[in-house]
């Protein structure tokens, strides 16, 4: 079992724990950014920490046949979390900025679905993917993610697990210190398509 002290030491090693000015995916800003993409372009660390999430999962005792994200963060955690699952691992993609499967991707009726993630912070993303699912007539049974940024504060309505739960903190646009400050540029290293202001 990883430690949360392990996890972090894996963000500080791959350089994936960031300070500055950041435009989240979210729409909110922040002093601090998890950027997940540098640790997962390490194979041995995607594989250690999904692992770790698998393992979660498993220990929830819930059935569960598919593993869900969305892209572009979630891909490279569906794949490797469903691999050792040892179920099936998709992810929804944004079209004219509604997530949606495509590629050929389909949820059965009744199939019983794992949401996974990279970092959660609203929990906008986790969200709109189990919206996903249920119109596919799947059955979302537990959320899973590495990085929790929410302190613990988001609610699914399932079962969540996450490697590393955390509180960082997180402005609405117009009352972010650092944007009154200006001197700090606002920076949006996410993969969702909003403009910076």
């Amino acid at each position: 079992m990883l430690t949360e002290d392990q996890i972090k030491e894996i963000f500080l090693k791959a350089d994936a724990f960031l300070e500055g000015h950041f435009l989240l995916s979210s729409g909110l800003h922040s002093p601090y950014y998890l950027q997940c993409a540098k640790v997962l372009q390490y194979p041995e660390y995607s594989e250690v920490l999904c692992k770790e999430l698998a393992r979660r999962i498993e220990n929830l005792e819930v059935e569960y046949n598919l593993v869900i994200a969305p892209a572009i963060g979630g891909i490279i955690v569906s794949y490797e979390t469903a691999r050792h699952l040892k179920v099936r691992g998709i992810f929804a993609e944004r079209v004219n900025g509604n997530l949606t499967l495509r590629r050929g991707f389909k949820i059965e009726t009744g199939e019983k679905v794992v949401v996974v993630e990279d970092v959660v912070t609203t929990g906008k993303s986790t969200k709109e993917t189990i919206e996903v699912v249920k119109q596919h007539g799947g059955e979302i049974v537990a959320v899973g993610s590495l990085v929790d940024r929410s302190g613990g504060k988001v609610d699914f309505g399932v079962p969540f697990v996450t490697l590393w739960q955390l509180e960082v903190p997180v402005y609405e646009p117009e009352s972010c210190p650092l944007c009154k400050e200006s001197r700090i540029p606002l920076v949006k290293p996410g993969s969702r398509n909003i403009p910076l202001k």
